[in-house]
């Protein structure tokens, strides 16, 4: 296993994460999940994602419980806040649910800090500025070393690097976007001017298309696979194109590809 720094920080994580989207207190029990956190680090992996949103909770408390079997200083841990309820100061990035949310994600991954803190998508209904403040209080008193952004614009992104200038706040040092072959243009072209300005560093979310990438719905839905289990990613993966006639015409023709260097098609997108 190869290890990589998150942007200009110190932090190394492995190149490959295990996250727990649809998967952890969804699609497998704690025995299953716990196998596979094991599995997952034996083969060099010390990144481990979950966000409050998963699951409604059910994620952080599953992999916390699998946590106490590993040594802290080992893995790095993330967690991401902006989903946490349906009140109204329960989801946002208002300073409220900001320190809310990740007192209640500690509670429930049973950590005294996690290494990386999220902001699960950009709020425009909160102020950049108490944002950023935010972030900075969690950070200076120990609750997360570092923090980050997921699916935020470079507009946004700049905003928050010169608001935390302004501020002589800790601003964000890692995205996590969306990125695999069907899915390129924020991480490619979008993102291209802030790298080197800001030292940004990406963590990536689901590099194989939600499952499409392995090959698995070349031939129809599986009937225990994500896609079959949650409709409601199936619509999100068509109007987004992402699950569509023409997308599964390319990967049938990466499995190909795949075939000939003797690998298979999710360690080929994967190594992509």
């Amino acid at each position: 296993m190869e290890y990589r720094k998150v942007g200009r920080s110190g932090l190394l994580i492995s190149e490959l994460s295990l996250g727990s989207w649809l998967t952890f207190g969804a699609q497998l029990d704690i025995d299953n999940a716990r196998e596979t956190m094991r599995e997952a680090y034996k083969a060099g992996i010390n990144f481990f994602d979950t966000a409050e949103a998963y699951a409604s909770g059910m994620a952080e408390s599953m992999m916390g419980e699998i946590l106490k079997g590993f040594k802290r200083e080992e893995v790095v841990v993330s967690t991401k806040i902006f989903w946490g309820g349906s009140k109204p100061n329960q989801k946002g990035l208002s300073r409220k649910h900001l320190l809310e949310g990740t007192w209640n994600s500690l509670k429930r991954l049973q950590l005294k800090y996690v290494d990386i803190l999220y902001a699960h998508r950009p709020d425009p209904e909160t102020p950049m500025e108490e944002v950023v403040l935010g972030m900075d209080y969690i950070v200076r008193n120990g609750l997360a070393f570092y923090w980050g952004t997921s699916e935020w614009s470079s507009k946004e992104l700049e905003e928050a690097h010169k608001a935390a200038e302004k501020l002589n706040a800790i601003p964000p040092v890692v995205e996590q976007p969306q990125y695999n072959m069907f899915v390129r243009e924020r991480v490619e072209s979008e993102y291209q001017s802030i790298y080197k300005q800001y030292g940004l560093g990406l963590t990536v979310w689901s590099p194989l298309a939600s499952g499409l990438l392995t090959g698995k719905y070349n031939s129809g839905i599986p009937e225990n696979s994500r896609l079959a289990k949650f409709p409601g990613l199936k619509k999100h993966l068509e109007e987004n194109r992402i699950f569509s006639e023409e997308n599964l015409r390319k990967v049938a023709k990466l499995a190909d590809v795949a075939e000939k260097l003797e690998t298979g098609l999710a360690q080929l997108a994967l190594a992509w």
